[in-house]
């Protein structure tokens, strides 16, 4: 199973939230989407890698823009990415 968090652009509402999870998720090999309005973040999950042309193609099919690819950092306990309850 392969998970990649993309920056999707441009998303504002509800409504975008759908577009672009039905779009990301008629892409061939792809098992999920999650797609988080406030920050923009596109997790798909495929059993296999996935071109990032056709993840970018369904993006834009939707009528938005895929940026760059996101490296999440894991959630500690404390609610903050270095779990001192404030980042740097």
């Amino acid at each position: 199973m392969t998970v990649t968090t993309y920056q999707v652009e441009g998303m504002t509402c509800g409504h975008c939230v759908s577009s672009v999870t039905a779009e990301v998720g008629k892409v061939a090999g792809v098992s999920g989407v999650q797609v988080d309005l406030t920050s923009g973040a596109v997790t798909v999950t495929s059993a296999e890698p996935l071109d990032r042309g056709l993840v970018e193609a369904a993006v834009t099919e939707a009528g938005y823009e895929l940026g760059g690819k996101v490296e999440l950092l894991p959630q500690v306990s404390g609610g903050s990415c270095c779990g001192s309850g404030g980042c740097h």
